[in-house]
């Protein structure tokens, strides 16, 4: 009997998941993905703020399957499915036969129906790419304050703001205050870095509104005594070059910031609207997620599924999943086993359930917050159980041992080894006026 055939696209957390569940399986498996390695998302903000390399948390996706036999990776871009016909097509016109398919291609920046206005002005953080812009506009602020004698520009260039309160908001708000307040004392000559005004923007009356309100209020008040200003109930409502203009407790507010940052939502990536057409229409939320069902199935196609961010996914009480990585974890490994008995013949039925393990997220130097069912912590306890867990999640050894003597050293002097600013752009400040002034 012929071997099936199963087609993973992404090789995130739910992709790999999925595929090293499959490791003793009679398939063969084809992981598909446009980038050739697997990115530990959670740590972007580090890379972003000078603390890590790219390289500490990225691992070759061929490195990481090499031992397993049944598998197989290709570098390329899905852009359509033929799903009657059972193939996928890469853009190089390229089509890829399988028996089972696995969408797991993650997420990407949602700013509500602005980005043409906003996502120039302020970058998301999903990607290597990215990390590396934010880092580059971060710390050229800080060399442009430098440069400047002109105070209200250089009030400009140190005033940084964060739009949104998530566990990404506040790493990034948290970093910032560290690498200002801590790393680049007595680094400049003109300017005080500790200066620097670093803004937090949350709509909701909480940051971190999925916590228990009690850590809510920790996560706030460690971020407080960081340095940082924490704008609760106040939205974005215009953003340019050089400002941004808030809505803050009903009243407009224009702010004169240079270098603004996002962090307030995400959507499905664009291939769930592509699927969804091939598949005939079926159902996308708001946030262009696909619905599937409780074995993660799309509708119509009981060898289809799709996982992680670009899911739609109930839990037993019938509300969504949230977008993060131990859901698409535990959905690749539940996948994994489901194909390998379809695939021998064996009927399971048992659908997907997900076990919440709690959440976490840390603000700075022994600042964190985690709660997992009725536990709850914070401060230096849930900060060492926050680096514990995220060592542990890294995808190789090698990326272990570099994050852990990284971390080590940058907590015993303060700094920041991988500050580079690289790149050729620049911030979006027109400096016309200082010079014509000053000629």
């Amino acid at each position: 009997m012929d071997r099936k055939q199963v087609v993973i696209i992404g090789g995130g957390f739910g992709g790999l998941a999925c595929i090293r569940k499959l490791r003793r399986a009679s398939v063969d498996v084809t992981l598909i993905d446009r980038r050739n390695f697997h990115l530990f998302q959670p740590l972007l903000y580090q890379v972003a703020t000078g603390g890590l390399s790219p390289a500490n948390i990225a691992a070759p996706l061929r490195c990481i399957v090499r031992n397993q036999k049944n598998a197989r990776v290709l570098l390329g871009e899905v852009v359509d499915f033929d799903l009657a016909n059972r193939s996928v097509r890469l853009n190089d016109g390229v089509d890829v036969p399988f028996d089972y398919l696995v969408v797991a291609t993650g997420s990407t920046h949602h700013y509500f129906g602005k980005e043409d206005q906003w996502e120039s002005f302020a970058p998301g953080l999903k990607t290597i790419e990215d990390a590396t812009l934010i880092r580059r506009r971060v710390l050229s602020a800080f060399e442009q304050a430098e440069l400047t004698t002109d105070l209200d520009l250089r009030k400009r260039y140190l005033t940084f703001m964060i739009i949104g309160g998530g566990p990404t908001g506040i790493e990034l708000a948290g970093s910032i205050c560290e690498l200002a307040h801590q790393t680049m004392r007595r680094e400049f000559r003109s300017i005080d870095p500790a200066s620097a005004r670093i803004i937090l923007v949350e709509n909701s009356p909480m940051i971190l509104d999925r916590y228990h309100p009690s850590l809510s209020k920790k996560g706030k008040e460690a971020l407080i005594s960081l340095g940082a200003e924490v704008w609760n109930e106040t939205r974005l409502t215009a953003l340019g070059e050089g400002y941004a203009v808030v809505s803050r407790l009903g009243k407009e507010e224009k702010v004169e910031v240079a270098t603004v940052l996002w962090a307030a939502g995400v959507k499905g990536s664009p291939l769930g609207a592509v699927l969804a057409k091939s598949a005939g229409q079926i159902e996308i939320d708001r946030g262009g997620r696909v619905h599937v069902d409780e074995h993660c199935n799309i509708p119509g196609f009981e060898n289809v599924f799709v996982i992680g961010d670009l899911a739609h996914c109930k839990d037993g009480k019938g509300n969504p999943l949230p977008g993060v990585a131990p859901v698409a974890v535990q959905q690749g490994e539940y996948l994994g086993h489901r194909i390998a008995k379809l695939a021998s013949g064996e009927p399971l039925d048992k659908p997907f359930r997900y076990w919440d393990k709690g959440n976490m997220a840390t603000i700075g130097r022994s600042r964190a917050v985690m709660e997992s069912g009725r536990i709850r912590a914070s401060g230096r306890i849930a900060w060492i159980a926050w680096l514990v867990i995220h060592i542990l999640y890294l995808a190789r050894f090698e990326n272990r041992v570099m994050v852990l003597f990284q971390w080590g050293w940058n907590y015993v002097t303060r700094n920041r080894t991988a500050r580079l600013i690289t790149g050729k752009e620049h911030l979006l400040i027109d400096r016309s006026a200082e010079r014509q002034s000053k000629s």
